[in-house]
This record gives C-alpha cells, sequence and structure tokens, in this order.
C-alpha cells in the first residue's frame, strides 16, 4: 500500500511508525480521561503506559528473535532494526503485564481497577495500530479469490516479490475489525463490571479467541510453529483457560 507517507529528502516517515505513535496518543488520551473519572491520579497512568509501551515494545521484539531465531542467527545486524515489521503482539503483551503488575504493586496502588481502565485503551491502540501493518504491507495474508482481496504492488512493502500483484486477505483488517469490536465490548462492559480485573480478563479471553481464528487467514508463515500451530495459536490456547481462570479468581474473591 503506502509504506512511506512522507519522504524528504534523505527523511522517511514511515507509515508504520505513524500510525503506532497515533494508537499510543489515543490509548493514552482514553485512559487518562477515564482514570480521572475513577479518582486515579493522570501522572499515574502516564507513567505506567510509557512503561508498558517500553517494555511492550521489548518483548514484542524478542519474541519475534525468537520465533525466527535462525534467520537473526545468520543476520545478527538486523536483530536492532526492523526491517520486516519485527514485532509480535503477544510477547509484548505478555512482558508489558508483568511489568505493569510489578510497577502498579509497588506503588501500592489497585492492580487490577487500573488494568481495567486501560483495558479498552490497549486494544484500542493496537486497533490502530493494525491500520499501520496493512500499510507497510506487514501480517499479510493468504492468496485468495474473494472480492476483497488486496494487492500489494508497492516496491518497498513488506510483502515478499512473489506475492505482489495477487489478491491477499486483508487479514490487517480483519485484525483491526476485530480489534475495534472488542474496544466497543469493553466500552459497554466497563460501567457493568462486577469485580476489579473482569474488563482486562474479558479482554484478553476476547482477543486470544478471535487471535487464534483469524491466524488461519495469515500468510506470513515464518513466524514459528509449534506442532501444527502458529506460535501466537499456541499461545491463544494457553491464554483463553487461563483468563477464564483469572475471571473465576477474581469473581471469587474481588480484589485479587
Amino acid at each position: 500500500m503506502h509504506p512511506v507517507l512522507l519522504q524528504i529528502g534523505l527523511l522517511s516517515i514511515k507509515s508504520y511508525g505513524t500510525m503506532l505513535v497515533l494508537g499510543f496518543l489515543l490509548a493514552l488520551y482514553l485512559a487518562v480521561r477515564r482514570a480521572r473519572k475513577e479518582g486515579i491520579k493522570p501522572d499515574i497512568i502516564i507513567n505506567l503506559s510509557f512503561i508498558l509501551l517500553i517494555t511492550g515494545l521489548a518483548g514484542a521484539r524478542v519474541l519475534e528473535i525468537m520465533v525466527n531465531f535462525s534467520y537473526y542467527l545468520n543476520n545478527p545486524r538486523e536483530i536492532l532494526f526492523l526491517p520486516r515489521g519485527g514485532l509480535v503482539f503477544y510477547g509484548g503483551f505478555i512482558v508489558a503485564i508483568l511489568f505493569g503488575v510489578w510497577y502498579l504493586k509497588r506503588k501500592g496502588l489497585p492492580v487490577w481497577k487500573i488494568a481495567d481502565i486501560i483495558a479498552p485503551s490497549i486494544i484500542l491502540g493496537k486497533a490502530v495500530g493494525r491500520l499501520g501493518c496493512f500499510l507497510a504491507g506487514c501480517c499479510y495474508g493468504k492468496p485468495t479469490t474473494l472480492p476483497w482481496g488486496v494487492t500489494f504492488e508497492n516496491p518497498q512493502s513488506l510483502v515478499p516479490p512473489e506475492l505482489r500483484g495477487i489478491p491477499l486477505h486483508p487479514t490487517q483488517i480483519y485484525h483491526s475489525m476485530g480489534d475495534f469490536l472488542i474496544f466497543v465490548i469493553l466500552i459497554i462492559v466497563y460501567p457493568r463490571r462486577r469485580f476489579d480485573g473482569e474488563v482486562f480478563w474479558l479482554l484478553a479471553i476476547i482477543y486470544a479467541g478471535t487471535r487464534f481464528f483469524l491466524e488461519f487467514f495469515r500468510g506470513d508463515i515464518a513466524r514459528g510453529f509449534i506442532l501444527t500451530l502458529s506460535t501466537s495459536q499456541f499461545i491463544s490456547l494457553l491464554l483463553i483457560p487461563f483468563s477464564a481462570f483469572m475471571l473465576w479468581w477474581l469473581h471469587r474473591s474481588p480484589g485479587g
């Protein structure tokens, strides 16, 4: 599509990075606004958001390197760069959760109450970020004959040359639409939540289910496999029962 939004001399403003930044800012605005209504100081959410951003990007990059270890072993210079997209959401999600919980507990703050506040922001930021994937051509789908198949012809696209000009499933749009739908569900559930942590773990269980399904349409197969499942599908299968357990546990003992 349009991997580069603007070219000024040697300076390239990339679509992917631009949408990531836009998604983060929208997510931060929503979280701060909701935190004020819940009596949480905005600076707490701002500090937490930057911790989640940094640790999330690091975790997403580490999992990308792990599932494509042989490639990076032969191309070590690319470890610190993102020439092929290079981020796996689940790696960032898991690492960010761990650091987020550590930070909130260290500050003596209500972990699951704040997790519920930021849950809609997480999926909103991801929905916007997926549009960056579409513009850049990463996370592309398998060839399709469906009328909404999309073709990537830009030589700077991350779609491999052999698939350019061939109609592909717009998996980036599938992901984005699914994420926006989850966002709407969470916004509806939030004022009706029965215990702290319900919204966050509802996000986790719904996302894991949709991610497992949408992986069947993905064409970027160099993302690692466990048995016959992609890495993300395997993690989804683990996350669904774990999220269900957390919902049960927090409902049984409010406050966690």
